[in-house]
């Protein structure tokens, strides 16, 4: 009997992380789509008998993450304030 009891636990923790993800709780996509191993499980194994070699894939990995282009001169405010700013004082 106990172990559908730990089955249902079990069941229940999916379907609730499901839901999560499903209504945007939780995200759980993979944003970094890149191609190549990003390690996984292995990537432990890495982190723990050559940290040398973990440590250089971290700072690969934020080296070729870009950030997004800084705004120059003349770019306009792209929308960001509708090109109508308001102050309202009298609150």
């Amino acid at each position: 009997m106990d172990g559908w009891i730990v089955l249902g636990v079990i069941v229940a923790i999916v379907v609730l992380g499901w839901l999560a993800q499903h209504f945007g709780f939780i995200d759980l996509s993979n944003k970094t789509q890149s191609s190549g191993t990003k390690g996984g499980v292995l990537g432990i194994g890495d982190e723990i008998f050559n940290p040398t070699r973990h440590e250089a894939q971290v700072e690969l990995d934020r080296q070729t993450v870009l950030p997004a282009p800084a705004p120059v001169a003349g770019d306009g405010d792209k929308g960001v304030y509708g090109g109508k700013v308001e102050i309202n004082l009298n609150r």
